[in-house]
């Protein structure tokens, strides 16, 4: 048959009825020509010789408006199945959207074994040391962003006895019991000017969340850096030399 989504008669007629929707809707082009074949071939079938196979250029309008029934139907039918699961999918990945506070007796079960598919953020931190605080803050509102993602914090000595704290703060990013990156110490984090940006940007390179941030927000803060030590007469480009001096 031809093609449904050439510029004929029928497509008009399709598209009049909404046999024909945008892509984005989820019915692809290869979809309507299947569906129309399989309407046809279910009605020969049901029918008998009642129905004729005729080409659908040579059918009459009562035919032709019958066959768009059916296959509205279809189209329908597929669509809401196709929408069904992945609403389902998108609940079942978001099943988290908080930070759960764990010990070290939770550590396999919460991050070894958190399952297929599962990116673990893990911070370790102590009360009292304000980077631990902010970023604590951080991950909250990361959590309740990223649901899909699983956020932890354990207070370091509790999940690792004799830790040190000049380590801290430390974020673990796991994936499916791998190791996929980490953060260790104050000069990893920038200090107490990390962003809730900046902390989303780094946990999006490893891959523990999909950022929709466009433009890395780190190097915005390099660039103010170099534009206060200008103003301050304390920078001084890395490419001079003593030589340029002399």
């Amino acid at each position: 048959m031809e093609n449904p989504n050439a510029d004929t008669e029928w497509n008009d007629i399709l598209r009049s009825k909404g046999i024909l929707p945008p892509k984005e809707k989820g019915i692809t082009e290869d979809a309507v020509v299947q569906i129309v074949d399989d309407v046809i071939n279910q009605r020969v079938v049901s029918e008998g010789e009642g129905v004729s196979s005729k080409p659908i250029e040579d059918m009459t309008l009562d035919e032709l408006e019958e066959l768009e029934d059916d296959a509205d139907e279809r189209i329908l039918l597929e669509y809401r199945q196709k929408r069904l699961a992945e609403m389902t999918a998108v609940q079942r990945r978001a099943v988290f959207g908080s930070v759960i506070e764990i010990s070290g007796v939770d550590y396999v079960d919460q991050v070894n074994k958190a399952g297929d598919g599962v990116w673990v953020v893990l911070h370790l931190y102590k009360p009292g040391i304000p980077l631990c605080t902010l970023v604590n803050q951080h991950m909250v509102n990361l959590a309740a962003r990223f649901p899909a993602t699983k956020f932890l914090k354990s207070v370091s000595t509790t999940c690792i006895p004799n830790y040190p704290d000049k380590n801290l703060p430390t974020i673990f990013v796991y994936f499916e019991d791998d190791l996929k990156g980490q953060m260790i110490g104050p000069f990893e984090f920038g200090g107490m000017k990390i962003s809730l940006e900046e902390l989303e940007w780094k946990l999006s390179e490893i891959g523990a969340v999909k950022t929709d941030i466009e433009e890395n927000p780190w190097k915005k803060r390099e660039i103010a850096d170099v534009m206060k030590m200008t103003v301050r007469g304390n920078y001084k480009d890395p490419d001079d030399s003593d030589e340029d001096d002399d």
